[in-house]
């Protein structure tokens, strides 16, 4: 710890127990909600459409009202900050993003900022002032749903991708991903990466259904899961479904079915953490029942924690590609598409979380995230943990996606204790 966080009475604030106002934080995450609501009660608020500029302008005016005051960097990452006593310390942030599925829920993404903005409001009533400034920030398309890829908004903020490549990316109707940035009023003048971060933390719903299922309120996440993902495409031959024997054919939909068992038993023996999804994304020729396939393409997803299973399951899917081609007679082409490596967070701010969780008495637990967040990109250029809690039944990506407010309330709390925990500076 940076040394104790001081009220207006001089004394510790994390002594005091302070609590977030559970209820604003709802009645703002609902209220962002009825931006681009959906029938079944969750958000198609897709990244850079006029419904993601209604969100965003809501988050701004928010912000302005506790005091906060705002930066937009050319990627449209947007940048609230609280000040603290020393004004050339690195900020302790937070957030996520406002964007979402098209048919998403309310909370994926959204906590992480609504929650964010609760621990400065909750700071501003208790009147804490904290040594670093604290920043609250929104990520541009998390998601990738309408621009891949996924997370480019922190990407380029850390340097992983360059700022000419996310602005010539494009959307299903050819939109630019700049050029939506600046038809929406959020292309901003700052530089991506621009000012340097303290530390930064993120709050999320799991996405998954461990914190349910054991109980607890809190996930201390020490780390991400890697991520490759792979076209691949699978050449045979066709031929007449009738006259033509089993033996002498080259069925590119045998070859993937003998393919996606192998790449299945490969996750499978890098248990409990191996995951592989394959989908087949294309089969030709189409619509012809009596022909034998002779192309297929299919899209495969593979994640594990450990850097080293994580690349004997790139292993395993070449050699499993390279035997089936030979067994099934067919060609099989392998393209990696992208690859996230495994996270693992910085101990300081892990540490602070289950402090702030012990502090609090919430029962809480270690566990690795299965799925991708800003924070992986984060993490590369500053001090970085998250924070998750339950969400039901594990179902996220979904309109029916839902969270209890206590357990939203929790999370938020411990959210603010590990901010003070690196916030703090000598009194």
């Amino acid at each position: 710890m940076m040394g104790a966080v001081r009220n207006r009475n001089g004394k510790p604030a994390m002594s005091q127990g302070l609590q977030i106002d559970a209820d604003r934080l709802w009645r703002s995450i609902m209220e962002m909600a009825r931006i681009a609501a959906t029938e079944k009660g969750g958000n198609r608020r897709l990244a850079l459409t006029d419904d993601d500029r209604e969100g965003r302008d809501l988050f701004v005016s928010w912000c302005g009202d506790a005091g906060m005051t705002c930066t937009v960097d050319k990627m449209g990452n947007i940048f609230a900050r609280r000040p603290g006593r020393d004004p050339d310390a690195g900020p302790v942030s937070t957030g996520s993003h406002l964007d979402t599925q098209p048919t998403g829920g309310k909370f994926d993404g959204v906590y992480g900022v609504l929650a964010g903005l609760e621990v400065v409001r909750t700071l501003n009533d208790a009147g804490v002032e904290t040594g670093a400034p604290l920043e609250v920030i929104c990520w541009t398309n998390e998601e990738g749903a309408r621009f891949s890829p996924a997370m480019i908004g922190s990407a380029v903020f850390a340097g992983a991708f360059g700022l000419d490549y996310a602005h010539g990316r494009t959307d299903a109707e050819g939109k630019t991903l700049g050029g939506e940035l600046a038809r929406i009023g959020y292309l901003g003048p700052e530089e991506p990466g621009g000012h340097a971060l303290g530390h930064h933390f993120e709050a999320h719903i799991e996405q998954g259904p461990i914190l349910e299922a054991e109980g607890k309120p809190v996930g201390v996440v020490t780390g991400v899961q890697g991520v490759r993902w792979y076209d691949i495409g699978i050449r045979g031959m066709e031929a007449h479904a009738g006259p033509t024997p089993m033996e002498a054919r080259k069925d590119a939909v045998v070859a993937a079915a003998e393919l996606i068992r192998r790449l299945d038993d490969n996750a499978l023996d890098e248990g409990p953490h191996g995951r592989t999804t394959v989908k087949i994304a294309r089969c030709a020729p189409e619509g012809s029942r009596n022909t034998i396939a002779g192309e297929v393409a299919l899209t495969v997803d593979i994640r594990h924690p450990d850097r080293d299973a994580f690349d004997r399951l790139d292993a395993g899917l070449r050699r499993a590609a390279a035997e089936t081609a030979e067994l099934r007679k067919v060609g099989i082409g392998v393209d990696e598409i992208w690859v996230s490596p495994p996270v693992v967070f910085d101990a300081g701010c892990v540490d602070a979380v289950r402090r702030a969780a012990a502090l609090l008495g919430y029962g809480h637990m270690d566990m690795v995230s299965g799925a991708g967040h800003d924070s992986v990109y984060v993490s590369r250029v500053a001090p970085t943990a998250m924070i998750f809690v339950p969400c039901e039944g594990g179902v996220s990506h979904n309109e029916i996606e839902n969270a209890a407010r206590d357990d939203l309330e929790a999370g938020c709390n411990v959210l603010l204790h590990a901010m003070l925990d690196r916030a703090g500076a000598p009194g």
